[in-house]
């Protein structure tokens, strides 16, 4: 499997789709342009093409394995990890004074994309390390910050999130870690957490455990949690690593898919961890951390959906199978002249690129958010904060329909080990259950976004939409597919809206019943709204007298996006509509 960074697809996103001109307009960002971004990206991507998809195909062949104690990882993991570290790949969004290299979220976003696109079990350690880094800008304490941000920017040292336990799963109100208080201000904490990503490894100097425990005496439930930093080694204050923590990898789990990444269970028995903030306010210090990996992972889907549509493609093109349907050939032809093979591809094609231009825009609505000297910062963090689980729900759940057409392409020899379509679509599996599942994605959506402030930031959302498809209309006939499907979608979306609006009052039973469609019909939306805001910057530019292939190619996407995909949008409607008294029917046979 080979795989190469889409990077003029990206670099277009970045430049038309995600607000770059307002992004960069900040002080922290001034003098940094697309070429900045091009040369940092392109050499990404030749590290990320040479050095680590190759690891893919052995990580998968040989996994991660525990012996006593310690996780070994597959070979060739340990060159790749050090020299991303000393090429500096890690620290590309994270702020200068702490080592980074200070480049707007949006790069850091297309990063990620590219890095789990050449191999998802090795994106997976820096991805949760980027959210141990946020929470600690955002909730640490100055000799916090002092001591741990700068060997994590710059990758020497790995991250985790410590959330759920046996008992538990998503349910953190069923926490049961204890922290007990010692003398010196530090916590003694104990207990087992579960499913923790690269929980145990050697690849990094030191491993920076955020877990979420209780103290003596705090509420119940999620109300009474807080947030302690376990380090694998105590570190000193000068930043020289000590003696090993009380924590253990009693093992690592046996998974269907990104096998090279060790998912620990650890057991911490009166380790030494230091409060975060303040008590009982874990679970808002750690929801700073999951909502950066809740957008990470939609990421991820994307990078995989883009690995396995260049593999697919690869295939369609040298395949060589059956005589076309239309009759003009007597020989065989490659599979890639069959239209349900197109099909097939194009829809790949179309959900990778909406995908992406959701993430690159959504990543533009973050960087807006954290403008303090913004006026707009605070709708673009309640846009930003509409957009994030989309991000996630809808481009997790589509990974997994591309990797399987990419299967699909390939026939019987997807089937099998050797072609690689397989570990892709089992690698893909996981992401709709990470950071929570796409049912607690939709929750999240319909009611802390769209219900909290009676659909406010969603009625913004649908007129910026219709906004775009009236610049369609306008622009010529070759948009009137485009401009009409998302007419035609974002109709389906305020019906649904108005209906859960109403519903939810006498009904909050049914109205979640419909909250994964809705999920769906706002991420399809999102996703179109942006392919069509592409199509009007490609037609743009070919005006300007660009000839570049790309920007048709673009235009045709956005078309065949709205004819096969945005038409979906509808359905989900029905759904959530008509569908609610099905589900909650006493009859039913479950």
């Amino acid at each position: 499997m080979t795989y190469q960074a889409p990077l003029a697809d990206i670099l277009f996103n970045i430049e038309h789709l995600s607000s770059w001109e307002q992004v960069t307009s900040r002080e922290q960002y001034i003098g940094i342009d697309q070429s900045d971004v091009r040369a940092v990206l392109e050499e990404f991507g030749r590290f990320c093409s040479e050095t680590v998809a190759p690891l893919s195909r052995t990580g998968d062949e040989l996994g991660a394995h525990i012996v006593g104690g310690t996780v070994r990882m597959p070979d060739g993991f340990d060159k790749a990890h050090a020299q991303f570290v000393k090429m500096g790949w890690h620290s590309l969004q994270h702020p200068p004074e702490y080592g980074g290299m200070g480049l707007p979220r949006v790069v850091g976003a297309a990063a990620t994309e590219i890095l789990n696109g050449s191999d998802m079990s090795f994106g997976l350690c820096p991805l949760l390390t980027d959210g141990a880094i946020d929470a600690l800008l955002i909730s640490g304490s100055e000799d916090q910050r002092a001591r741990y941000l700068e060997p994590l920017i710059v990758g020497r040292w790995s991250g985790t999130m410590n959330l759920t336990e046996p008992q538990a799963g998503s349910d953190l109100g069923r926490v049961l870690t204890k922290a007990e208080p010692n003398d010196d201000g530090s916590y003694s904490v104990s207990g087992t957490k579960i499913f923790i990503t690269y929980g145990e490894h050697e690849l990094s100097e030191n491993i920076v455990h955020l877990v979420l425990a209780r103290t003596p005496g705090a509420p119940d439930g999620s109300k009474g949690l807080s947030l302690f930093l376990v380090p694998k080694f105590m570190v000193e204050a000068d930043g020289s690593l000590a003696e090993r923590n009380r924590v253990e990898c009693v093992s690592i789990e046996h998974k269907l898919g990104v096998r090279a990444s060790p998912t620990a269970i650890l057991q911490y028995t009166k380790a030494t961890g230091f409060l975060i903030g303040e008590e009982n306010r874990g679970l808002e210090y750690m929801f700073v951390m999951t909502n950066a990996a809740r957008f990470a992972v939609g990421v991820q889907g994307i990078g995989v959906s883009e690995r396995a549509l260049q593999q697919a493609l690869t295939f369609a093109q040298e395949r060589v199978q059956s005589r076309p349907v239309d009759g003009l050939s007597k020989t065989a032809t490659a599979i890639i002249e069959h239209p349900d093979v197109r099909r097939m591809l194009m829809r790949m094609r179309a959900l990778t690129e909406g995908g992406r231009a959701l993430a690159v825009a959504t990543a533009g609505w973050l960087d807006l958010a954290h403008d303090s000297e913004s006026a707009d910062q605070g709708a673009a963090g309640l846009m930003a904060e509409f957009l994030v689980p989309q991000v996630k729900a809808f481009c997790s759940e589509r990974s997994l329909e591309v990797t399987s057409l990419g299967v699909q392409v390939h026939g019987g020899m997807g089937y099998v080990e050797e072609t690689g379509a397989a570990q892709l679509c089992r690698d893909a599996r996981i992401l709709p259950i990470y950071e929570g599942t796409t049912a607690i994605q939709a929750n999240d959506l319909l009611g802390r976004k769209v219900m909290r402030d009676a659909g406010n930031t969603a009625q913004r959302f649908l007129s910026m939409v219709r906004e775009t498809s009236a610049e369609l209309r306008e622009g010529g006939t070759e948009f009137a597919d485009i401009a009409t499907g998302l007419a035609t979608a974002a109709d389906a979306f305020e019906a649904s809206l108005v209906w859960l609006l109403e519903t939810v009052r006498e009904n909050p039973n049914a109205a979640y019943a419909g909250s994964v469609p809705f999920l769906m019909l706002a991420g399809n939306l999102a996703a179109g709204w942006q392919l069509g805001r592409a199509a009007l910057a490609a037609q743009a530019k070919l005006q300007e007298g660009d000839t570049s292939p790309f920007l048709k190619q673009k235009m045709a996407t956005a078309r065949f996006y709205a004819n096969h995909i945005l038409i979906e949008c509808e359905t989900e409607r029905l759904r959530i509509t008509s569908g609610a008294m099905s589900i909650l029917d006493p009859d039913l046979p479950i």
